[in-house]
């Protein structure tokens, strides 16, 4: 999006009460491409922009970030890059780790297990998040 949208939709969402949520996909820019067919560059820029307005009210938390654990795609290294991109901006913005299930485009991949979700949340933490969780905890699968 053009970041003159990003700080109207920020100002709506400080405003409001409200938040924006970004799905960080993947930080490595090839893996991004495959996975969106389009680079992450304008969506790592606009997180960085978006972070910059917390200050203005930090709670509720008007920025949240998730990643969607694609099994043979997105695991523990790819989740570590994101948290420490993140991390780096700012160590309290919540991230949501979510569960991968298998539906329309990708229904020939597995669910996530229970194994890979688990230690890319140790990986976010490790990276210094401070409010990192798992989602669709219900849709792991076991190893």
């Amino acid at each position: 999006m053009h970041p003159e949208l990003l700080d109207k939709m920020m100002a709506m969402a400080l405003s409001s009460g409200g938040c924006i949520k970004f799905d960080l996909k993947a930080f490595d820019d090839t893996l991004h491409r495959v996975l969106t067919g389009v680079s992450n560059h304008r969506t790592l820029q606009n997180f960085k922009q978006a972070a910059g307005m917390i200050k203005h009210r930090p709670v509720p938390p008007p920025l949240i970030a998730s990643t969607l654990m694609v099994s043979g795609y997105i695991d523990h290294r790819e989740v570590r890059a994101i948290s420490d991109f993140v991390a780096a901006i700012d160590p309290k913005i919540p991230y949501n780790l979510l569960a991968f299930y298998p539906q329309f485009m990708m229904s020939d991949l597995p669910q996530t297990s229970r194994e890979q979700a688990y230690r890319c949340l140790a990986e976010a933490r490790k990276a210094g998040l401070k409010n990192v969780r798992l989602g669709n905890v219900h849709l792991l699968r076991e190893c």
